[in-house]
């Protein structure tokens, strides 16, 4: 049995520890936000938030997130009430296919919270490790310094 905060509610699973948190979150716990894309932690679509840090969940074991804070895309806002990021992509149509939209906003988020300001290389290098297929990225730039504008 493993306990963990999911999205900021306690949540508890039964399931084997060497399971990919992946697995376990779209699975058993029917969330979208992460996705598989590669399966090898290269692409980033499964990223989620591990105490805050950007962790690829289809390579962490369930047993990672014991004890911890795990955050998926449907924990960073909601339609009522979305996260700076999210109206940001929006305003700026930073997204086309979808396919890299979770771990982009999920590790923008995280480098938000490290670097409020962040410059457009300091965007750039905490978003490297993830494929965007569409060539979205300039977009995807503006959206990351427009919401950090927002947030100030």
């Amino acid at each position: 049995m493993i306990e963990f905060r999911l999205n900021g509610k306690i949540s508890t699973i039964d399931v084997a520890d060497d399971t990919p948190l992946l697995y376990v979150l779209r699975n058993d716990f029917g969330l979208n936000g992460p996705k598989f894309g590669c399966g090898l932690g290269q692409c980033g679509s499964c990223t989620v938030l591990l105490d805050g840090a950007p962790i690829r969940s289809c390579l962490a074991p369930l047993a990672a997130a014991a004890g911890r804070d795990v955050t998926t895309l449907e924990g960073l806002g909601s339609r009522e009430s979305p996260h700076a990021l999210q109206a940001a992509f929006i305003a700026e149509q930073a997204m086309q296919c979808g396919y890299c939209g979770n771990g982009v906003l999920l590790a923008a988020a995280a480098l938000l919270e490290r670097i409020p300001q962040p410059t457009e290389a300091e965007i750039r290098a905490a978003l490297q490790g993830h494929l965007c297929r569409c060539g979205a990225q300039p977009r995807i730039v503006k959206a990351v310094l427009r919401a950090a504008q927002l947030r100030r």
